[in-house]
């Protein structure tokens, strides 16, 4: 049995477990069954005529020769319950290693051990590996079966499969039943697993439980600090609860880790720095990242900017950006924001400029363009055009009242300076 030897571990199915070659000895120290009690069953022995054509079809293997090997596979008439199961074993391992050959694979590895026929040992390995098949077989129900077929057989646990009848759960939008594998496989691997983790957060979310999910990332942060996306996974389902303070924390410190690179990220830390009362950090935040090219600077984007450096009254900022907002599309109502911006930082000749372009490109506000410009002008001493930008502004009803009143004191103010208006 020289050959049979070395075909030990040598193949393997896409999960990764290892599947065993033939053997006719038992193999059980390297998958011991660990049920208390268990008596290991008398070791079987191939029949004669099975067992060389099945030695035939390891030399071929051992060739290279698989499509052969398997084709001598398919030939033989195994007659006894072991002869068969064995047969059916290495032919079903054959064609987990070809493409196009796993369906067809999960049907002779799954005869091979419906029976407890094989050696312990083979029937531990191929049990799993008929999970590990219908898992990728996308049988998530028939995974289960089997991966519970192999806990119930070796007693042994195992943080992979474990891990595994989770996915399946998840699969099978079985929330519920995730919770319980998860937790078995944060308990048995020997380190922290970020699948195991993911695979809770998955559940607890897709159940409408966004506290539990919140509870599980806030371990996950502490366990994997330098994966990112458990940072803003957690800054993301803070936002969901509302809170929003620890919201910002969270996308402040990705922040500072370098974790927040993309647009909308950087998006969202902004939205959180204004609705948190600072908006000069969201302000200069978008500043940094479109002269960068991460954000685009798109009309409503620079106008976001320059509304952000308005709350935090930068005012000449503020008005450069709305400039640059105005300059996208030539949009007078920008155009009249931007005076208004240099209005309030008293750079009246600047708002001068920017309000009568806002006028020329037919403002739709004019009523209280008139109004600023009326403002402007008075403050640059220009009181014969502040008095004609106020006969304007009386035209709107809404202004009127406040454009009445300054009608007087403009004439007063041009009156002392011999201004006859």
């Amino acid at each position: 049995m020289q050959t049979v030897n070395k075909l030990r571990h040598k193949l393997t199915i896409a999960c990764g477990v290892v599947l065993v070659g033939f053997s006719s000895v038992s193999i059980a120290q390297q998958a011991p069954v660990l049920c208390a009690g268990y008596e290991r069953p008398k070791t079987q022995l191939l029949g004669e005529r099975a067992g060389k054509k099945l030695n035939k079809a390891f030399e071929a293997y051992n060739e290279e020769l698989v499509e052969e090997a398997i084709a001598m596979l398919y030939e033989i008439e195994a007659k006894e319950e072991f002869d068969r199961a064995s047969v059916d074993k290495f032919l079903g391992q054959l064609l987990a290693s070809q493409d196009g050959k796993s369906a067809e694979s999960l049907k002779y590895l799954k005869r091979s051990v419906e029976k407890k026929i094989l050696n312990d040992g083979d029937h531990a390995s191929i049990t799993k590996a008929v999970g590990d098949l219908s898992l990728n077989e996308d049988q998530p129900r028939e995974a289960i079966k089997w991966y519970q077929a192999w806990i119930d057989f070796t007693c042994k646990e195992d943080p992979n499969v474990y891990l595994r009848m989770a996915k399946s759960y998840l699969d099978l939008q079985e929330y519920d039943k995730v919770i319980g594998p998860a937790d078995d496989a944060i308990r048995t691997f020997e380190t922290p697993n970020k699948n195991a983790y993911a695979l809770k957060v998955s559940a607890y979310y897709e159940n409408k439980d966004v506290k539990n999910a919140i509870k599980v990332v806030e371990v996950a942060v502490q366990l994997f600090p330098d994966d990112k996306a458990w940072w803003n996974r957690l800054g993301m389902f803070y936002l969901l609860e509302e809170r929003y303070e620890d919201a910002l924390a969270i996308f402040d410190l990705s922040y500072k880790q370098g974790f927040l690179t993309k647009k909308n990220e950087l998006n969202t830390l902004s939205q959180l720095y204004s609705t948190n009362d600072a908006p000069i950090k969201a302000a200069k935040l978008q500043s940094k990242y479109m002269k960068s090219g991460v954000i685009e600077k798109t009309e409503s984007a620079l106008a976001n900017v320059a509304g952000l450096y308005s709350r935090a009254k930068e005012f000449k900022t503020a008005a450069g950006y709305y400039a640059q907002a105005a300059a996208v599309e030539s949009n007078p109502e920008y155009m009249q924001k931007e005076g208004e911006m240099l209005l309030t930082a008293e750079d009246y000749k600047g708002a001068i400029r920017a309000l009568e372009k806002a006028i020329a490109n037919n403002v739709e506000q004019a009523g209280r363009v008139n109004y600023s410009l009326m403002e402007a002008y008075f403050y640059t001493g220009n009181f014969r055009k502040a008095f004609e930008y106020n006969q304007l502004a009386k035209k709107d009803s809404s202004l009127r009242r406040n454009a009445i009143a300054w009608e007087p004191y403009i004439k007063e103010k041009a009156k002392n300076r011999g201004i006859n208006i």
